[in-house]
């Protein structure tokens, strides 16, 4: 029969008491850990949960207001990229992938959740450098997406000198002075061209994703294939 959670942390209490013996050092440690334990679970189920979905247009749409500038083409994508990484940061528990204590260093699926994220944005921040920001190849690059890019693409489970927080939070700051600039007519450097050729680039980054994604969770099932490769060959 399965301990319940009051019985697991008495238990492992009384485990380190008996480690340390049976002084009143060790049932004070014993008692703190126990309260530490407690309070780890508790927080997990917390900050297990994803926040909750916003709609970006009216997030971009405060964004300009705050700025006092008028949305342009670019505004809302832009504004998307930062939200999310914002997002990442500041939600319940903070940004946890690099915690090395209870209870983040406990949880998977949300660690999975803030790498996925992270990976969108590392795509989309690329495809912005690359792409988005230039009339074509030869153009020079942004001077913030050069910065914000690499950012992005920092270590995700660094936990200090540098934390992995501290430089994607950089690249937020990159990514917000590229959007004050796009948005201020005058300011003609920063530049969004929404050409048909520049979105595929970015859906083509995102169906590489999602094949990969596809082929992954094919795998993790078992299921029996049939070779076709002589099919309506009579000497098969």
């Amino acid at each position: 029969m399965k301990e319940g959670l009051s019985d697991f942390i008495r238990h492992r209490k009384e485990d380190f008491q008996d480690y340390l013996g049976g002084g009143m050092l060790a049932k004070a440690i014993g008692g703190a850990l126990g309260v530490y334990l407690l309070l780890s679970v508790i927080l997990g189920f917390w900050w297990s949960s994803e926040p909750e979905i916003t709609d970006v247009v009216q997030y971009s749409h405060e964004q300009a207001e705050l700025m006092q500038h008028q949305p342009v083409p670019g505004f809302a994508t832009t504004a998307t990229m930062i939200y999310l990484m914002e997002t990442l940061m500041d939600k319940s528990g903070g940004y946890i992938s690099n915690d090395i204590f209870p209870p983040g260093l406990w949880l998977d699926n949300i660690t999975n959740w803030e790498y996925g994220v992270l990976v969108q944005v590392r795509d989309l921040a690329r495809v912005f450098r690359k792409e988005l920001s230039r009339s074509q190849s030869q153009s020079v690059e942004d001077k913030d997406l050069t910065i914000a890019e690499p950012q992005f693409h920092f270590d995700n489970s660094s936990w200090a000198l540098p934390a992995s927080e501290s430089e994607y939070r950089r690249g937020v700051k990159a990514a917000r002075s590229y959007l004050a600039r796009l948005s201020d007519p005058q300011q003609p450097d920063a530049q969004f061209y929404a050409r048909a050729d520049n979105l595929r680039s970015w859906l083509s980054e995102v169906e590489n994703r999602l094949g990969s994604l596809s082929r992954r969770l094919s795998e993790s099932v078992g299921r029996q294939q049939l070779d076709l490769g002589l099919a309506g060959d009579a000497s098969a």
